[in-house]
């Protein structure tokens, strides 16, 4: 079976939206003058059922429950992450045209495009998972995917502390942030685990409220009752139809919120973000991509000169707005970690600066001044204060 023939019997059956059975492959195989064996017919149809059907090669990765991302470097570099770092795997593919194959084809499942006009694509398919993929002449090496996977369902904050990612006293804390309606970003970098802890403490929000996600592609997954999510759309290819972020947010304030939650703060929609919770929309919460906590005023700041705000402005609405950043790190073992929950004060010149409040020190929270502005909130809205951690 040389490629260019199994490339004309794959395109016979996508031709005629063919399943990959072993008769419609058989008679594939009759058109093109071939003529096989029982058991090459019964590999080949393996064969094109893994390249016609989900992620091909890459499908029973996906599969594992303990992998988070599947990230393929050109044809014989697989990679995967168990939450514990990156494994090369031993899968590999023929060429690097097999791999471009799928990422089109991943592409295509969603109504995207993947060519040389269109050389990337950042979508979600049908079961969650999100799909990046760019392919040559802009991958120099070869086409590149990075499937992100979902979580099957969100961790319970219990599970979270038997995993290592905070202490029984920085939970506490944690929960008292939800239950208190106070409002709060969670901050990380890439792959940190800020959609997890998200998912986790929204599963704390009482059933009577309801929720409304915004995001730019669909990711978090809360164990809640009454969840409305919005997700932002990109303009088709004559350039129209486009819906933002900031768009969404805008219909959010709208629909009766309990609680505003922002998948990711990323671009304009900072505006009406904070604009809403300086206006009565308590308890709103979302992810900001940060390499530390006291990165997150910069960050804030330059999403805000996108839409225009200037930078006091800005400072002022952060300031009034938010109660708490919660920041994740990744350590070298690749264990995701809180490394600790700030507060914003204003210093010289009336600009906000995470000071913190609880910090992980030895995998313990210890107690930093902070967290007496995070008591002093939570009493004021009736929330039970959790105790201050000891050293």
């Amino acid at each position: 079976m040389t490629a260019p023939l199994l490339d004309r019997v794959r395109s016979r059956l996508v031709a005629t939206q063919a399943e990959a059975t072993p008769g419609r492959v058989a008679s594939a195989l009759r058109a093109e003058g071939v003529v096989l064996g029982d058991e090459a017919v019964l590999t080949l149809v393996e064969t094109l059922r893994r390249e016609l059907v989900g992620a091909g090669p890459l499908q029973s990765l996906l599969q594992q429950p303990e992998v988070t991302d599947v990230l393929v470097n050109g044809p014989d570099a697989v990679w995967i992450d168990r939450g514990e770092g990156l494994e090369l795997t031993g899968i590999a593919f023929a060429s690097d045209s097999d791999v471009r194959r799928l990422a089109q084809r991943l592409a295509a499942a969603v109504g995207r495009r993947l060519d040389d006009a269109t050389p990337f694509v950042d979508a979600r398919l049908a079961d969650g998972t999100r799909l990046h993929a760019v392919i040559a002449p802009i991958a120099l090496d070869g086409t590149v995917i990075s499937l992100r996977v979902p979580r099957r369902r969100a961790f319970t904050l219990p599970e979270l502390v038997d995993a290592g990612t905070i202490d029984h006293s920085g939970a506490a804390w944690l929960e008292a942030l939800v239950a208190g309606r106070l409002a709060f970003v969670i901050s990380g970098g890439t792959g940190t685990g800020k959609t997890t802890i998200l998912s986790s403490l929204l599963g704390l929000v009482p059933a009577t409220e309801r929720i409304v996600v915004v995001e730019d592609s669909a990711e978090l997954g809360p164990e809640h009752p009454h969840v409305v999510r919005l997700q932002a759309r990109l303009a088709n290819i004559e350039g129209a139809g486009s819906v933002t972020m900031r768009d969404l947010v805008r219909q959010a304030l709208r629909m009766r919120p309990d609680r505003i939650v922002i998948g990711e703060v990323r671009g304009a929609e900072v505006i009406e973000l904070l604009a809403a919770l300086n206006t009565g929309h308590e308890g709103g919460c979302g992810t900001l991509h940060a390499n530390s906590a006291a990165d997150v005023p910069a960050r804030l700041e330059a999403l805000g000169l996108t839409a225009g705000l200037d930078r006091e402005a800005l400072h002022a609405l952060a300031a009034a707005g938010l109660d708490a950043v919660v920041h994740l790190h990744r350590e070298r073992t690749g264990r995701r970690v809180v490394e600790g929950i700030y507060v914003l004060e204003r210093g010289d010149g009336s600009f906000v600066r995470a000071v913190p409040a609880l910090r992980r020190l030895r995998g313990r929270m210890v107690a930093e001044p902070g967290l007496r502005r995070i008591a002093d909130r939570l009493h004021a809205s009736g929330a039970t204060v959790p105790p201050v951690p000891t050293a």
